[in-house]
């Protein structure tokens, strides 16, 4: 059975791939669909993002198809970047650029206390859709830590560890991390259903 996975970003292919090693379930990525449309990710929460697209991708392409929206919300500022945590600091996108306004907004500031969410959607041509969500809490640090990951990683520690999400082997990190959570969910939840309708 074929499954897309709606996203061009390797970093998350990778990830995706590494945790859903599911047998039976081939799973493809958008460079084998050069003309789908990129979906605007405009809705205000990670759950509409992630099922949005997911079903605009499914209606394209006529597969069944995973998409996910993940971003990061920082206590001290009301949640943000959240669902705009890709573009946090504007057009184009540039993870360092990024980065260095969050530790801007976070100046001198107290609480670092941050999480990680991740919301994974599995939608079906027709537009059935289900959706699981991952998170992991933790903090923010005072300056980028460490040469793996990427985003927010070199800022942010997981609780219970001493280093970054850029600094953990990448083993460790798709063990923990916010998208590992569900996808792990996922692979419970959502795949069971997905093989049931074959």
């Amino acid at each position: 059975m074929q499954i897309l996975i709606a996203t061009r970003n390797r970093h998350k292919l990778g990830e995706i791939r590494a945790i859903l090693d599911t047998p039976g379930i081939e799973w493809l990525d958008l460079s084998g669909f050069p003309d789908a449309p990129p979906v605007v990710e405009d809705l205000p929460t990670f759950e509409g993002n992630a099922v949005k697209k997911a079903a605009e991708t499914a209606a394209f392409t006529g597969l069944w198809t995973l998409a996910d929206d993940s971003g990061l919300e920082v206590a001290a500022l009301g949640g943000a970047p959240g669902v705009l945590s890709a573009r946090y600091a504007g057009e184009p996108c540039s993870d360092a650029a990024n980065n260095r306004k969050l530790l801007a907004a976070l100046d001198g500031g107290a609480d670092r206390t941050a999480r990680f969410r991740c919301v994974v959607a599995l939608a079906h041509p027709r537009g059935d859709c289900r959706w699981v969500e991952g998170r992991c809490d933790g903090r923010i640090v005072d300056t980028p830590r460490g040469a793996g990951g990427f985003g927010y990683d070199p800022l942010f520690v997981p609780d219970g560890f001493d280093r970054t999400y850029a600094e953990l082997d990448p083993a460790v990190k798709n063990a923990i991390s916010h998208r590992a959570r569900a996808l792990q969910c996922a692979s419970a939840d959502l795949l069971p259903w997905v093989l049931a309708r074959r």
